[in-house]
């Protein structure tokens, strides 16, 4: 059965599976990390997240995880990300067999329909396990493989067909002979299984092989022994099987992510000058007719209203903007752009930064924890802090509002229609009156009056 034949995608193919175990206890040295494996990130989000996301879309009755080297980092990913999920500790990395054992210890007696996957292959698709378990239940399988066909099997276990068609048996790559290694089907690693033949197969594994483990694969051998039929699912996307690592497949991996996000964005009515330095996490939300420019890194919860246009070389992580809004060579962070503002180039907005319709952030202007009224504008190279800045105002190049005298931050207020002239300092805390002026070069300690007003009043 290949993907691309017709089969049963909807949820009633996928509906009853007993348990999805997911094996993420490797210990991932080649990744020469501090950090697990599987947390290691693929546009914004751990490789682990994506496989249970794919996991939890057959609905399963139980989704374990079977966890061993770091971890504690693993048990507190998934703490944040799917606490309902199962952990399954494997001490000793004895083997996928041995894996796969403790992962169904916690859960007692499964009947029914278990699948097994890997933390560490992000572009699995849920829709690839659905399809799967509706071809495995369709044909009758007692096992049924997601496999592939290669030009490079290397490193890969093979698979070896019977004359029925069938899979007889699946050989490591260490284990295989040179015409087994001729094969150009592999094994992905990646199976659903009947509760049954599981169990028993995974009580008569040995290790009589060249790594002297448990092998998962062996449970193919038994399956077939007791006259029950192993069958294939036949992937079209090599990338569904593909798991990481090191740093260079990582790269990879998160390139071709990318490259799909941002397809899908161009389909659904974004421009992308550009794709392949344009950077979008999958967490990112664009509406039609963004225009995104090259270099544009789109990071977390940002969003992108109707008409916006993004860069070049712009870095946003979790910034809302608004429509027809320009930000133009410039980095944001938990900020909020007002519709048609227009920022950079070269600015930076820092948390807490949100800005009303109409703004203008000049170049080189960076803020923080500054609220800005509509129509208001910041000439280039200045600072504004802790402030809050009214509708239509004005603020000249070399302006700095001073928010930290060493040792407290402080808070300023420019009220609406005010001017301040170039290279003026503003030391908080100072209030700045409605429609008040100051003049270039000042250096403010005290609250200024309206224009016109009499200061000694």
């Amino acid at each position: 059965m290949t993907a691309s034949d017709d089969v049963t995608t909807n949820g009633e193919a996928g509906g009853g599976v007993a348990a999805v175990v997911v094996l993420a206890a490797g210990a991932g040295t080649r990744m020469k990390s501090s950090r697990s494996k599987v947390l290691h990130e693929v546009a914004g989000r751990s490789m682990l997240s994506w496989a249970v996301d794919a996991a939890e879309q057959v609905e399963p009755e139980h989704l374990v995880v079977v966890v061993g080297h770091q971890r504690e980092q693993v048990e507190e990913h998934l703490r944040e990300v799917a606490p309902a999920v199962i952990t399954a500790v494997q001490d000793q990395q004895n083997g996928t067999g041995h894996a796969v054992m403790c992962g169904l210890a916690p859960l007692g007696e499964v009947t029914g329909t278990v699948i097994v996957t890997y933390g560490d292959v992000p572009l699995l698709s849920g829709e690839t396990l659905v399809a799967m378990v509706g071809e495995h239940r369709r044909a009758g399988h007692a096992v049924t493989v997601l496999t592939a066909r290669v030009p490079d099997p290397t490193g890969y276990g093979r698979i070896v067909r019977g004359d029925d068609g069938g899979i007889a048996r699946i050989v490591e790559h260490k284990d295989a002979s040179e015409a087994e290694r001729a094969i150009d089907e592999i094994n992905s690693g990646i199976y659903v299984f009947d509760a049954d033949i599981l169990h028993d197969g995974l009580a008569s594994l040995g290790t009589d092989n060249a790594q002297g483990e448990l092998y998962l694969t062996d449970v193919i051998g038994h399956a077939n022994s007791v006259g029950r039929r192993v069958g294939a699912y036949v992937t079209d996307d090599l990338w569904q099987t593909e798991g990481v690592n090191n740093r260079l497949q990582l790269a990879r991996m998160g390139a071709e992510m990318n490259r799909r996000i941002g397809e899908k964005w161009m389909l659904a009515g974004v421009t992308i000058i550009d794709p392949a330095t344009t950077w979008i996490e999958d967490s990112v939300d664009i509406a039609p007719d963004v225009t995104l420019m090259p270099g544009t890194h789109l990071h977390g919860a940002t969003s992108i209203a109707t008409g916006a246009v993004i860069g070049p070389d712009t870095s946003l992580k979790d910034v809302e903007v608004g429509e027809e809004a320009t930000i133009t060579r410039s980095q944001g962070l938990l900020a909020t752009v007002g519709a048609r503002c227009q920022v950079g180039p070269y600015a930076y907005l820092r948390p807490g930064t949100e800005l009303a319709a109409d703004v203008r952030i000049g170049p080189f202007v960076e803020t923080k924890r500054a609220v800005i009224g509509r129509g208001a504008s910041i000439a280039h190279q200045g600072y504004v802090g802790d402030v809050e800045i009214g509708a239509r105002t004005r603020l000249s190049a070399g302006t700095i509002v001073a928010n930290d005298d060493g040792e407290t931050r402080h808070s300023t207020t420019i009220g609406a229609d005010a001017f301040v002239g170039a290279n003026s300092v503003l030391v908080a805390p100072v209030s700045v009156a409605d429609g008040a002026h100051v003049a270039a070069g000042s250096i403010v300690t005290e609250d200024v009056a309206p224009q016109g007003s009499d200061p000694r009043s």
